[in-house]
């Protein structure tokens, strides 16, 4: 079986993800079968690799004639992205911003002309990037897909995993955002992709907006927008509970119990994901005409150059496709 690559765009260069992906092509790369094209700064990556003290050879690919056969997992497959910069780790600014956008382009044509399986992306700074355009990467890559509001956010664990039904928005708009609409498309589309990626029938809870699911305003969110919203899966089908109290939910007797938890808020399920399972966890965008995954650890400013950094979270993204893969031989 002629396997297609899967594509990893760098992002910032300014972040801990250089030090992450030297860390998985020093120990795993040889375990993964389907090719692997790097996208961003070659210069970039070489004087980084050197920074850190890595040894690792890279291999050259022309983004517009990409030959299976001239693809090697014991290279670092490249296509080159050039960028001007004065440090090999710097302050994160602005200056990236049109380097990080070309990869992602470079990227998503390849996407588009299904020469690939999908997409890994390493870390960036939504306000640099955005500048308020887009609330995160999940928003963007929606809207270069033509999907603009119908792609949900599923942090994935193998044991257990959260998705928000808002994403990067302030506070404040949470409750304005939440509808029956958005509630059932994002359950439904959550519910698809474990019976058709994963092969089970996800147990679902949904949580409550507010503190105890309980409300002293006229208006309860729960009992107008999540109560009917749920009563209309079960109909449907979907094995799904609640709403629960947030604030008690994540003891270990409960959370056994169910593969997906919904959330109303980023926070709300983010956190306590997190807490439990540090880096062992990874963003699924869900909705695209492809697999989008993002390491869940961010740029980590504070780790960059000190060679100290968690590789977990990029090989289990890795490791997600490779699954996928099996799941289809």
């Amino acid at each position: 079986m002629k396997f297609k690559p899967l594509l990893i765009v760098l992002g910032e260069p300014y972040s801990i993800f250089s030090e992450i992906l030297f860390k998985f092509y020093k120990n795993e790369s040889k375990k993964i079968k389907f090719p692997i094209i790097v996208i961003g700064s070659k210069e970039i990556l070489q004087k980084q690799m050197i920074k850190l003290k890595y040894s690792l050879p890279l291999n050259q690919i022309d983004e517009n004639n990409i030959n299976l056969r001239n693809l090697d997992n014991n290279k670092i497959n490249i296509i080159n992205v050039n960028f001007k910069f004065n440090k090999v780790f710097d302050k994160i600014t602005s200056k990236s911003s049109s380097y990080i956008y070309k990869s992602f382009e470079i990227a998503i044509n390849i996407l588009k002309k299904k020469s690939a399986i999908g997409l890994i992306n390493g870390p960036i700074s939504k306000f640099h990037l955005f500048k308020k355009k887009f609330p995160g990467v999940t928003e963007y890559l929606a809207k270069k897909n033509n999907v603009k509001n119908n792609v949900t956010m599923l942090i994935y664990n193998k044991n257990f995993s959260v998705s928000p039904i808002t994403t990067h928005i302030p506070l404040k708009n949470v409750s304005k955002l939440i509808t029956k609409k958005k509630i059932i498309a994002n359950v439904n589309r959550i519910n698809h992709f474990y019976i058709s990626k994963l092969k089970k029938k996800p147990v679902i809870a949904i949580l409550g907006l507010n503190p105890h699911c309980e409300t002293t305003s006229i208006y309860s969110e729960e009992k107008k927008i999540i109560e009917p919203s749920i009563k209309y899966l079960k109909k449907n089908k979907v094995n799904i509970s609640g709403p629960f109290s947030a604030d008690t939910f994540f003891f270990r007797k409960n959370i056994i119990k169910f593969d997906v938890v919904i959330g109303m808020y980023h926070d709300q399920v983010l956190t306590p994901i997190k807490t439990l399972y540090n880096f062992d966890a990874i963003n699924i965008t869900i909705g695209l005409s492809y697999i989008r995954i993002s390491p869940d650890h961010g740029t980590n400013n504070k780790m960059i150059g000190k060679n100290k950094s968690n590789a977990s979270s990029l090989i289990h993204s890795i490791n997600f496709f490779k699954k996928l893969y099996e799941n289809k031989t």
